[in-house]
Formats: structure tokens, C-alpha cells, sequence
């Protein structure tokens, strides 16, 4: 079963949408069967829609989104692109991502043409290098008993390494936090020396273990039986320049959960210190039934 792509380049061919009519585009989907659409995917095509109808001199630097449905992995998703403002230095994109005629995903984007101004940023914490860390496939193994060739299937189109958790013995100090993760993660491939492309990638990136930091504490994972889980909201700020293609360091921590939902927040970090990007979601984390 794929989670996401199975290769990277399945991921690009995922970004290359089809424009069917003025600010409106079509995105394929990938084999799977899953029966909902990784929101990652939504968000990264839809940015990718957004970003279509921009000015080449315009960045993104902001998104907000909602997860309104979840989406059907068998017909591709169309994108409507509303450009709702041009000004001097921002656009503003809006897009409806809709399946069968209804909505299933919003976004809002805005691009800022390239600008100096202040600097600073949050240090990067010290981890272990990359190639010190194990394969976030042999951590899952360990808390699902799932074997590590399954994770990494589903993880194809990504390098990931686990770099601790502040579970008991998870390798990241008590810092009053009561969950804290941390990912090493790039594109298990070389991506064309397109920045805007390298921001969506980052997009469909984000998602994938956000969520995870507010299971920390509770002896769970994403995937297990036990649990529904789901992103219902994906807000994401670009900083700084980047390519996805190599190491960034997602430290991610969750300051809440209640609800049913859980709430996290996260920094990339380029392997030589710099901040990149920051991200907050809020997701469900519902405990059900497991099957029979």
C-alpha cells in the first residue's frame, strides 16, 4: 500500500498540473489504495495551481488552508484558481480544490516579489547528522510492529531519518515540552533548479509528520488501528531560500491536545543552520474501535 508516491519522480509528475482552462487546473492522483487523498498532495498541487497564475518574480511565502473533505484517490482533483489581488510587492491567490462538484480543500497563498529587510531567526537545536539516525521506517517498526520495508515503501519519494523524540529515552532532553519530535527529511532525488517547484515539494513534505508530535506523550503513532487521524487545517511560512532535495531538519512540537484534535507547530531547518520555513497544523486524533 502507498501512502505517497512511489518514487520522487511520481511526486514531480504530481506537481506538473494540467491547466484545462484560464486559472483552472487538474491534478493527477497516485496508485494507491487509500481511500482518501494524503493532504499533503492537495496542498502541494494546490500551491502549485496557485503559483501557475503568479508573476515569474514573485515568491511564495505564506499559505492557509482547510481540509474540508476528504478526497477521493480515484478521479484526478481540478483546482480553481481565484487571483484576487495584484499588487506592487503581493499576490493574493485563492483556490477551491473541488472533486464531484464539491469543495474538498481551500487555500490562500500570497507571493511577494524579492525584498532585504531585517534579519534573525530561532538557532537550529543540535541532533545527531543525518547519517547518524536511524530510517523513520525502523522507528515505526519498533512502535507498530510493522515491519521497516512497509514504512519505506510508503515513504519512497523521501528520504527520512528520526533524529528523537521526547518519549523516555527518545534522545531529545526534557525541555518542559511534553511532546517533541524531530525528522531529518529531503527528496530521495535530484529536483530541477526550480524554486517554486522546491516550495511545493516542501508543502507536500510538511504534512507528513506533523501531526505525529501530538501523539508523542500518548504511546501512539499515525497508522495505528486504534486511532482516525486526519489534518484539518495546514498553515505554512517560507522564509529563506532552500532546496527539498537536500537534508532539512523538521523539529516539530505539539504544546496541546484536547478534543480530538491535536495541535502542532514546526521549524525547518537547512543542514547548515537556517531557518527555512515554519509550519502549525491542527489535527484530528480520535480514538476508535480497531477492526475485527
Amino acid at each position: 500500500m502507498h501512502l505517497v508516491p512511489a518514487s520522487l519522480d511520481e511526486l514531480l509528475d504530481l506537481l506538473d498540473l494540467e491547466q484545462i482552462d484560464l486559472n483552472l487546473f487538474r491534478g493527477r492522483q497516485p496508485r494507491t489504495r487509500l481511500q482518501r487523498v494524503f493532504g499533503g498532495q492537495v496542498a502541494s498541487q494546490a500551491l502549485m495551481a496557485a503559483t501557475r497564475t503568479t508573476d515569474q518574480d514573485r515568491s511564495a511565502h505564506s499559505l492557509h488552508s482547510y481540509f474540508l473533505r476528504g478526497g477521493d484517490t480515484a478521479v484526478p482533483i481540478v483546482y480553481d484558481v481565484e487571483r484576487t489581488r495584484d499588487g506592487r510587492s503581493f499576490s493574493t491567490r485563492r483556490v477551491v480544490a473541488r472533486q464531484h462538484g464539491r469543495p474538498i480543500f481551500y487555500l490562500s497563498a500570497s507571493f511577494q516579489v524579492a525584498e532585504e529587510g531585517f534579519e534573525h531567526q530561532d538557532p537550529m537545536p543540535a541532533v545527531p547528522r543525518p547519517d547518524d539516525c536511524p530510517s523513520l521506517g525502523e522507528m515505526l517498526q519498533r512502535l507498530s510492529g510493522r515491519p521497516t520495508a512497509d514504512w519505506d515503501e510508503e515513504w519512497a519519494a523521501l528520504d527520512v531519518r528520526y533524529a528523537g523524540d521526547s518519549r523516555p529515552g527518545g534522545a531529545i532532553a526534557a525541555d518542559g515540552r511534553a511532546a517533541r519530535a524531530r525528522v531529518w527529511v529531503r527528496a530521495s532525488g535530484s529536483i530541477p533548479d526550480l524554486p517554486a517547484l522546491h516550495r511545493c515539494v516542501l508543502a507536500y513534505v510538511s504534512d507528513l509528520t506533523v501531526l505525529a508530535a501530538s501523539l508523542v506523550p500518548h504511546q501512539t503513532y499515525i497508522g495505528d488501528p486504534r486511532l482516525r487521524t486526519a489534518s484539518l487545517d495546514h498553515a505554512m511560512w517560507f522564509h529563506r531560500a532552500f532546496r527539498a532535495d537536500e537534508w532539512l531538519l523538521y523539529d516539530q512540537v505539539s504544546p496541546s491536545a484536547s478534543g480530538a484534535r491535536g495541535f502542532a507547530t514546526g521549524e525547518l531547518f537547512a543542514e547548515r543552520g537556517t531557518l527555512v520555513a515554519s509550519v502549525a497544523q491542527e489535527g484530528l486524533i480520535r480514538r476508535v474501535d480497531p477492526p475485527s
